[in-house]
């Protein structure tokens, strides 16, 4: 289905609501957000895009107008041609951020909507690691050496990758990041 964004109009919808459309709609499903806009197709929800604050860097100023553009998506398949300019449009004049800062990731995309959108790529990161558990992905800062010691009672002398693999913990890797701003 092929629609227009022209003819959607922009609703600031519940973190509810942008949870619930992401994770059905989204190949990474949904993360925390303080800011979602929806785009509605008559009264339909066709599109979501959400924002973060920018995590704070050491030396960074102005960091109550930075952001980060968490999520975007349409509703599976549908194309909402001109959504994500749209939403992105509206959220830098509703909330007149001084930067905007997006993440691409590298398995499932080569950054372009972000091109089009205006963003310049910043730098590319070098592929991260998730542990597996069953079909379960957790974050390797779960896994760091001091939490291994204290709650799984791994050997002071014993690396993170050894420990994990001895109680068949797999890592798997990603692609990495395309980073725009």
């Amino acid at each position: 289905r092929k629609l227009y964004a022209r003819k959607c109009k922009i609703i600031e919808i519940s973190n509810k609501e942008s949870r619930k459309f992401c994770n059905e709609n989204h190949l990474q499903g949904s993360v925390n957000s303080c800011i979602s806009l929806g785009l509605y197709y008559n009264d339909e929800l066709v599109s979501v895009m959400t924002f973060g604050k920018l995590r704070k860097n050491l030396g960074s100023k102005n960091i109550d107008e930075q952001y980060e553009l968490l999520r975007f998506c349409n509703k599976i398949n549908t194309s909402v041609i001109g959504a994500a300019s749209k939403l992105l449009n509206h959220f830098i004049k509703t909330y007149n951020p001084t930067k905007i800062v997006s993440y691409a990731d590298k398995r499932w995309s080569q950054g372009n909507m972000y091109e089009k959108m205006g963003f310049n790529l910043h730098h590319e990161s070098k592929p991260n690691y998730y542990y597996v558990f069953g079909d379960k992905k957790k974050n390797r800062f779960c896994f760091r050496k001091d939490i291994l010691v204290k709650k799984y009672g791994c050997p002071k002398d014993m690396s993170e990758h050894d420990f994990c693999l001895s109680k068949k913990w797999y890592r798997i890797y990603d692609c990495g990041c395309l980073c725009y701003v």
